[in-house]
């Protein structure tokens, strides 16, 4: 049996004992960066995309600017706490946006999967939405499969693609930077280039000054020859008035070099205006990937700036819509100061009047006319005395 000595001192070496091993055991901790990580030195599988970081700005602003309105309704602005809760949210945002400022990511030239990268299924034509999301933020382009996933984290639709199907190769379809996924490390390899000028055309002003007067052939993937400029618009569904439209405007020189140039109209921020300069850049470029453009992304703009009265599917005047297109640019680029744009500069047209010469002319004409009739009437006359004569002389024999 045990004195209640012993056992008080029993319990106090097992209270002790349970303290140290509290102590020595480790404390919860934030997750690592990826640059702890001995095998893979500077990975990271966190998005770090302006659009998403821009998205929580906002959300956090609505927050705060809800929290105010609150308090200044409550009457109150005490330290309670729902403030204190506040600045616990404020100091976890603030550790999590300082994380992802000191985070880096590997930069490398000799990805292994760089011959996996499939050309020949690349099409940018179509709208930057993510096949499975359906959203248009921080969209990816997959360079095996040519499929838009969204994102490159671990709980994003890229990442799981990488790791069902096997594809590692990625594009950011604003950025332009290619990644390689599941690894998280950016890929710098010169190969890539030609991916880039097709995804983002570009054409600087000395080219477009030498536009007209080189005038060579390229070559797409599939061995077919075409002519920068000269190259097809793929008819979606009835729209024949749209690409003959397209075609004519992209024969007018001043308004094709102006839209060449992003520079020129980086001002605006019509979304039409933008579609038909990205749509220009790719009629002209000479390092395309096939010889034809597909105009989707600028009907989808023309249906929005329309408000639907141009529809895909529905076929429309291209007297109509030209008229339409060229009234809707020249609002979207004319100056504030002065209303002038290049589509005024280019159909403004000229009127030459010619109004003496006119009369003068209608004058002369009036007077041949007369003499004409004169003579007509003259003729006849002739004509009726010779016969009259004719039957006299039948008469009297």
């Amino acid at each position: 049996m045990k004195t209640k000595r012993e056992e008080e001192k029993g319990e106090g070496e097992e209270h002790v004992k349970r303290q140290k091993l509290l102590e020595q055991s480790p404390s919860p901790s934030p997750p690592r960066l990826a640059f702890d990580n001995a095998l893979l030195p500077l990975a990271s599988y966190d998005d770090d995309d302006e659009e998403e970081e821009e998205e929580r700005r906002g959300a956090s602003g609505g927050r705060v600017g809800n929290n105010v309105g609150r308090i200044a309704q409550n009457g109150h602005g005490d330290g309670s706490e729902y403030d204190d809760e506040d600045e616990d949210d404020d100091d976890s945002e603030k550790g999590q946006s300082q994380g992802k400022r000191n985070r880096v990511i590997e930069l490398r030239r000799d990805c292994p999967y760089l011959d996996t990268v499939n050309r020949q299924v690349l099409d940018f034509d179509f709208e930057k939405f993510c096949s499975v999301s359906l959203s248009n933020l921080n969209v990816y382009a997959c360079l095996v499969c040519g499929k838009y996933y969204q994102g490159r984290g671990q709980k994003s639709h890229a990442y799981t693609h990488s790791l069902e199907a096997g594809h590692h190769v990625y594009i950011n379809l604003r950025t332009e930077k290619v990644y390689c996924l599941p690894d998280g490390y950016e890929i710098n390899d010169p190969s890539l280039d030609d991916i880039r000028h097709v995804l983002n055309p570009r054409v600087t002003r000395g080219q477009v000054e030498k536009l007209d007067r080189n005038k060579q052939w390229s070559r797409a993937l599939d061995g077919s020859d075409y002519l920068p400029g000269m190259v097809g618009l793929n008819n979606i569904k009835e729209t024949d008035f749209v690409n003959v439209t397209i075609q004519s405007l992209m024969r007018v020189t001043p308004l094709r070099n102006f839209f060449l140039i992003p520079e020129n109209y980086q001002h605006s921020k019509s979304p039409l205006v933008h579609r038909f300069g990205e749509l220009t850049r790719k009629i002209w470029h000479a390092r395309n990937f096939k010889g034809q453009v597909s105009p989707h992304e600028f009907l989808q703009a023309v249906m929005k700036a329309s408000k639907k009265r141009f529809l895909i599917g529905a076929q429309s005047d291209p007297v109509e819509f030209i008229s339409w297109l060229l009234n809707t640019l020249h609002a979207d680029l004319r100056n504030s100061k002065r209303n002038s744009s290049i589509i005024y500069q280019c159909f403004q047209g000229e009127l030459e009047v010619v109004k003496e010469r006119f009369i003068a002319d209608l004058s002369l004409r009036r007077e041949k006319m007369a003499m004409n009739r004169i003579m007509a009437v003259l003729q006849i006359v002739e004509l009726s005395r010779i016969t009259v004569l004719q039957k006299l002389a039948e008469c009297h024999s």
